[in-house]
């Protein structure tokens, strides 16, 4: 399994296919720790989540639906 880059502060993803460069699905992998608060009901809350890990397995385009043709570009601005 190929792991996707994560955008940062100065990138973004883009399709290099269509050019989307605001939807996309993500399917991820975590691994995480969750203070879970169950009321006297029994209804679960998730009060704190720790992020042990995190892996994004493929990001998707929602416009064309590649898979394989996001880049990571630059965003307006970055270089300032």
């Amino acid at each position: 399994m190929t792991t996707v880059p994560s955008p940062t502060a100065r990138t973004r993803w883009r399709c290099t296919l269509c050019g989307n460069l605001t939807r996309f699905d993500v399917t991820r992998s975590s691994k995480v720790v969750e203070y879970v608060h169950l009321d006297l009901a029994g209804e679960p809350a998730v009060e704190e989540r720790e992020v042990l890990s995190e892996t994004i397995e493929s990001v998707r385009c929602r416009w064309c639906s590649a898979v394989d043709k996001i880049e990571l570009v630059d965003r307006p601005g970055a270089d300032s």
